[in-house]
């Protein structure tokens, strides 16, 4: 089979590349997908997200390596295997981080990477049914909503934020990103609006576009230093396809990586201590790899069944809003989950937000994998620009082997510091007036967690990722820089990289936003590269 591109990865940025890239009907492309279709009502129900957590459905569902930070833990690390990725099993949360993260890419030396530079294809990809203006955008693939039926939970919570002397804020992408409020979500008449809803669905009619799922990309095909295609294994056969013009990885910040270096292109001594001839040394192939560490409290509130919790009671409303969302895509079964949150300073000297918060209507352990009976919520802290950076290396040349995940989370003493600032404001924040009501109690493990000390032993003993890992094949002009500020792999003709792994730093809130805009302004350079040429 041969075709004009092929993109490896159905995920954020793989859906929009496809979805672009065959808009011109001259065009041939290819998309190879690991998982399988996103046909599952637990996708599109929103408050499925919490039955999925607790399987491997849809989900690559990877473990990190021990980590020193975490007391030796090993973390865990959802990713999406679906059409869709990982935007098809996230908490849908619309953020974008900050203007000065994109401001900084830009003063790294990434030209076109400023906020205001990438703010038009953020518009592009956005239809916001609050109404277009200077910073949001109608008529996109992506919509983008407010809750239709809001726990009252969230609304409390926004208001002991506002108690504790935060300000209100009900647009976190708008001029100001600090303060608290609630979150919009990518959904769309009360269900998910994933990648795959948004940009691969309407596209998939196309008879220039090949959708091919269940197909695990094994290596990139070479000619010397030119991408010519990609090996593939589906249904137990190899196949092969042939990219006419360009390969396009959009595997993410875990596997990208993985596919360069088992292509051969990566740190030289590493590659051959797998076995694996080395076509390109580039140090950089998995270095950088960085995540938004977080920490959750969590509160028990007993009979408060508005709040999500095992109970006969709450089964009660579950049943209810099942029939809700089954007839009108209203109801209980619509909530993310984590309906509100905020961006906070963690001391005054900060010029800019360092903390998100997410608040969760239900009581989250273990990322919802470990049963919690009766009623609660919980609070995440997380850090939004840590300093610690970890790796993505090979256990073996086998491609069905999982990567070596190493986040190396809370090495900087930096990052501990503002955790243990953090979980100081959230405790603070949640002890405001405004969620009094519910007579909620802090789980012991966290209540007893005092002194800055004990703050540290709970985070060390608790502390996970919230799913944002970045940066392993990042963008830039240095020796450890992987892709050039197109996105190309340095080094080697035909062949780019276009997802969350390219950051040359973490953005300051939740990654899928950006991963589209990412997405988005790759497919405009590749257009144009292909008409210079």
């Amino acid at each position: 089979m041969e075709v004009d591109y092929v993109v490896v990865g159905a995920g954020s940025a793989g859906c929009v590349l496809a979805a672009r890239l065959s808009e011109d009907p001259a065009v041939r492309v290819c998309l190879l997908e690991a998982g399988s279709a996103d046909s599952s009502v637990l996708i599109h129900c929103p408050a499925g997200l919490a039955l999925m957590a607790r399987n491997q459905q849809a989900n690559w569902g990877f473990s990190t390596v021990p980590q020193p930070g975490l007391d030796g833990r090993r973390g865990y690390q959802p990713r999406g295997k679906v059409l869709g990725g990982s935007s098809s099993i996230n908490a849908m949360i619309y953020t974008r981080g900050h203007r000065a993260d994109y401001d900084h890419w830009a003063a790294q030396g990434n030209p076109g990477w400023s906020f205001e530079e990438v703010l038009p294809y953020f518009r592009r990809a956005e239809h916001n049914e609050r109404g277009a203006d200077a910073l949001h955008g109608t008529g996109g693939p992506l919509n983008v909503m407010d809750l239709r039926s809001p726990n009252p939970a969230a609304a409390a919570f926004v208001e002991a934020g506002v108690q504790a002397g935060y300000a209100r804020n009900d647009d976190f992408n708008g001029p100001e990103q600090e303060g608290v409020g609630p979150y919009q979500v990518t959904h769309r008449n009360g269900e998910r609006h994933s990648a795959a809803k948004g940009y691969l669905h309407p596209a998939m009619a196309r008879a220039n576009l090949q959708v091919i799922t269940g197909a695990r990309a094994t290596r990139v095909l070479l000619d010397g230093r030119r991408a010519t295609g990609v090996e593939f294994v589906v249904d137990g056969t190899t196949e092969r396809v042939t990219a006419r013009r360009e390969v396009l990885l959009s595997a993410g910040a875990f596997l990208s990586a993985q596919l360069l270096m088992l292509s051969g292109i990566g740190p030289g001594a590493h590659l051959q201590s797998m076995g694996i001839a080395t076509v390109l040394d580039l140090p950089g192939v998995g270095q950088h790899l960085h995540d938004h560490v977080d920490v959750v409290q969590v509160y028990d509130a007993p009979g408060q069944h508005e709040l999500f919790g095992l109970s006969l009671p709450g089964a009660v409303r579950v049943v209810k809003g099942i029939f809700e969302w089954r007839d009108r895509r209203s109801g209980m079964l619509t909530t993310n989950f984590a309906e509100a949150g905020g961006f906070l300073r963690s001391t005054p000297d900060e010029p800019i937000p360092d903390l998100q918060l997410h608040f969760v209507i239900g009581k989250l352990v273990d990322h919802g994998r470990k049963t919690q009976f009766g009623h609660g919520y919980s609070c995440h802290v997380c850090l939004l620009r840590p300093r610690s950076r970890g790796s993505v290396s090979l256990a073996s040349a086998d491609p069905a082997a999982a990567p070596l995940i190493d986040p190396n989370f809370l090495a900087d003493a930096d990052d501990m510091a503002r955790m243990v600032r953090g979980f100081r404001l959230m405790r603070t924040l949640l002890a405001q007036p405004a969620l009094a009501r519910y007579g909620a109690r802090e789980y012991a493990s966290s209540a007893a967690a005092q002194s800055d000390a004990q703050i540290e032993g709970f985070i060390r003993a608790h502390a996970d990722t919230i799913y944002h890992p970045v940066g392993s094949c990042r963008m830039g002009t240095g020796p450890q820089d992987v892709v050039d500020t197109r996105l190309r792999v340095r080094g080697i003709d035909r062949l780019r990289v276009v997802d969350a792994s390219i950051m040359p730093r973490i953005v300051g809130g939740n990654t899928n936003a950006p991963t589209i805009m990412i997405g988005e302004k790759a497919a405009d350079m590749i257009r144009e590269d292909a008409r210079a040429a």
